[in-house]
C-alpha cells in the first residue's frame, strides 16, 4: 500500500491519501483523544506523541501536530494508517459513524431562498477547493447579511483561513448573493 502526502496552506497539518476511499460522501473532524474513541484509526493517531487533530475527508486523512517535526511523526503516521486499512477495520466503531456535527443551522425562515444559494455555492465552489488542502467548511448559518462557516481540519487555525474567508469566499457569495454582507468563522 502506498500513501501520499500533501502539504497544506496550514503548515500544522499534513495532508495524508491512502488511495482508497475514507469517508465517502462526508468529512469527520476530531479534536480530542476522548473524541476519538469511536474511531480506531483515530485512536491510534492519537497515541503518537504532539498529534492534535485528525479530520477524514472523502480520499484523504488530515492530521494536525500541536508539537513535534514532521520528519519525526509522519512514520509513526504512515505505519498506523497503513497497519489500519491492511487490517480491513472499520473507520468507526459501533454508531460512531455519526457526523458529529452538534451544531443546528440557523437562519430566518424568510431567508430560506437566499441560504439555498449559499449553501449551493458552498457546496460546488468552495468544499472541493478546500478539500484539496486538507480541510473542510460547513454552512452554519445566516442573519442579518452575515454568513456563518465553520471551518474543519486543515482549515482550523490554518493561518491563511481569514485571508480564505474574507478573500475568497466572501467575495464569492458577494458576487453571487448581493444580500451578503459578511462572512465569518463559528
Amino acid at each position: 500500500m502506498f500513501i501520499q502526502t500533501e502539504a497544506t496552506p496550514n503548515p500544522a497539518t499534513l495532508k495524508f491519501i491512502p488511495g482508497r476511499p475514507v469517508l465517502p460522501g462526508d468529512t469527520r473532524d476530531i479534536r480530542t483523544a476522548e473524541d476519538a474513541v469511536c474511531s480506531p484509526l483515530a485512536q491510534r493517531l492519537f497515541e503518537i506523541d504532539g498529534i492534535s487533530g485528525v479530520f477524514y475527508g472523502a480520499d484523504f486523512i488530515a492530521v494536525t501536530k500541536d508539537d513535534g517535526e514532521w520528519q519525526h511523526l509522519k512514520p509513526a503516521i504512515l505505519g498506523a494508517i497503513m497497519e489500519h486499512f491492511m487490517s480491513g477495520a472499520p473507520l468507526f466503531a459501533g454508531d460512531g459513524a455519526d457526523t458529529g456535527e452538534a451544531d443546528e443551522e440557523f437562519f430566518d425562515e424568510a431567508d430560506a431562498p437566499t441560504v439555498a444559494t449559499i449553501k449551493e455555492l458552498i457546496e460546488t465552489r468552495v468544499r472541493p477547493a478546500v478539500a484539496s488542502d486538507g480541510g473542510d467548511i460547513i454552512f452554519q448559518g445566516y442573519r442579518d447579511g452575515v454568513v456563518f462557516l465553520h471551518m474543519r481540519g486543515a482549515c482550523s487555525g490554518c493561518p491563511s483561513s481569514t485571508a480564505t474567508l474574507k478573500h475568497g469566499i466572501e467575495n464569492l457569495l458577494r458576487h453571487f448573493v448581493p444580500d451578503v454582507q459578511e462572512v465569518r468563522p463559528i
